[in-house]
């Protein structure tokens, strides 16, 4: 009998490291979702009606031998899972893919399809409603969102707020500007080192006026707003042994290895790790790469396991389907065209679909 291989967490990570282990272990996939969403798609399907719906990628086609299993993990232990329906999983390895939780839209909690369509449509016609929008997090979330909505409604005002006194720290002078050029260009208008004095009195999303004034005294007046920042990992289902692991900020301490520290066999990626770089999708991924040679070392009686070295700064912005910039590793600028091509034009929907065995 192969050894039992469960993964918590249907993302980005847990479906590349499920589809690894597929021919070599017994995979259970455990995802309370009733399909993969594709969340770097997110922000444009609560503009675009027709992207809405490619974003949706069905889990059925992912493995050959393993399983998906809809359902939620409320308490996991080396060893053992326990899941909301009352079902316990035996595991020989254990891998933690919870992900987190970010306000809608860029994330959604909803768990069923349709459900999380409507909502993005329900957001789709507020903003519609909006002549202002008001986006507080200037984050590459926010910047995204902006170019998102002004692709769709030129004419809409949209301002950000941030406290931080730049955007995009950490990446270089040359990418910054060419992205503060871009928005310029939009009309994007970004209120830079300043905050909030008080929340909305709306609630998020919804098409309603309101004016509120930020900490220097300035007065923003809106129809809808949304919180672009904000990153929650979702580990609160860590119990016994595993619990120790959590940190205060609900991350997970992990080795080089990716393996929860203090386990052999229990391994941990993407956004809930405390691993020190950008959490993204393509981080994610590349976790899942070494958590399955590793496994698959151990599997076979290895004692020689691989680290995980995070990788230089990298980011592909797109300011809706033609706009944005990229910095790549060694700093190389990549224009709007090439960013397009890489990531803007269908926010590589046709890349992760096929991991799902769809074409789309």
């Amino acid at each position: 009998m192969p050894p039992r291989v469960v993964i918590i967490g249907g993302g980005y990570g847990g479906s590349a490291a499920a589809k690894a282990l597929d021919g070599v272990a017994d995979v259970t996939l455990v995802e309370p979702k009733d399909a993969f969403l594709h969340n770097v798609g997110a922000l444009r399907a609560a503009v675009d009606a027709d992207f809405a719906p490619r974003i949706f990628l069905p889990y059925d086609k992912l493995l050959t031998r393993g399983r998906v299993v809809r359902d939620r993990a409320v308490r996991a232990e080396p060893g053992s899972v326990a899941l909301a329906s009352g079902t316990t999983l035996d595991a020989d390895y254990l891998v933690l893919a919870t992900g987190s939780g970010y306000p809608f839209p860029a994330k959604s909690d909803l768990d069923d399809s349709s459900a999380t369509l409507e909502r993005f449509g329900a957001t789709r016609g507020q903003l519609a409603e909006a002549d202002r929008v008001l986006l507080l997090g200037a984050g590459p979330v926010g910047l995204e969102f902006a170019g998102e909505i002004k692709a769709q409604w030129p004419r809409k005002e949209v301002v950000l707020v941030d406290p931080a006194p730049e955007i995009l720290s950490g990446y270089s002078e040359a990418f910054r500007k060419e992205i503060l050029r871009q928005l310029a260009d939009l009309g994007v208008e970004l209120l830079l080192g300043d905050s909030l004095a008080q929340e909305p009195p709306t609630e998020a999303g919804t098409a309603r006026a309101f004016t509120v004034t930020t900490k220097a005294g300035v007065e923003v007046t809106a129809q809808t707003w949304f919180r672009t920042h904000g990153v929650t990992p979702a580990t609160g289902y860590l119990t016994g042994a595993l619990a120790g692991a959590r940190l205060s900020g609900g991350q997970i301490e992990v080795t080089p290895t990716l393996q929860v520290k203090g386990q052999r066999t229990v391994f941990a990626l993407g956004d809930i790790t405390d691993v020190a770089e950008p959490k993204r999708a393509g981080a994610a991924v590349r976790h899942a790469e070494v958590i399955a040679e590793n496994i698959t070392s151990l599997i076979g009686g290895g004692t020689e396991l691989t680290s995980y070295a995070p990788g230089p700064p990298l980011l592909l912005l797109p300011l809706g389907p033609t706009g944005g910039a990229a910095e790549m590793p060694g700093g190389e600028l990549l224009g709007p065209e090439t960013t397009a091509q890489y990531k803007g034009a269908d926010l590589m929907v046709g890349r992760f679909a096929e991991t799902f065995g769809l074409d789309r």
